[in-house]
């Protein structure tokens, strides 16, 4: 499951030390991040002019109770729901809001199916808020 802090205005992430990925400029956050709480990775890359942000691993990625993979049992399309976790976006479009490293879009929140209004702030190369 994805951090229940996803639901709120900030979506608090931190860099992923895996070997053979490096840190972004600390004007770019591409690339992947664990979440607050490290349950999911996400990897947040260029998509048009914004930027979005894609599931790319769970800390568990199988629902222990059937042993198969997570889904977004809570997506408000029915035809969504079934579909695995992990490759749903929940950064979406977020765009430079005209302060230094701070972007305004939207963020997803596969706990309850909403979308919401969000930011993303460069704190420093290694995390972003």
């Amino acid at each position: 499951m994805i951090n229940a802090r996803l639901c709120t205005v900030t979506l608090a992430l931190a860099l992923l030390n895996a070997p053979g990925l490096l840190a972004a400029p600390a004007a770019e956050p591409s690339g992947a991040w664990l979440t607050e709480g490290g349950k999911a990775t996400v990897r947040l890359a260029p998509c048009g002019p914004a930027l979005c942000g894609t599931i790319v691993a769970l800390k568990e990625p199988n629902d222990p109770a059937t042993g198969r993979p997570h889904t977004d049992k809570n997506n408000p399309d029915p035809n969504a729901r079934n579909k695995p976790l992990i490759g749903v976006q929940i950064v979406l479009g977020m765009r430079p809001s005209g302060t230094p490293n701070t972007w305004t879009g939207q963020v997803y929140n596969s706990e309850d199916g909403k979308t919401y209004s969000g930011s993303l702030s460069m704190e420093n190369a290694n995390t972003i808020k």
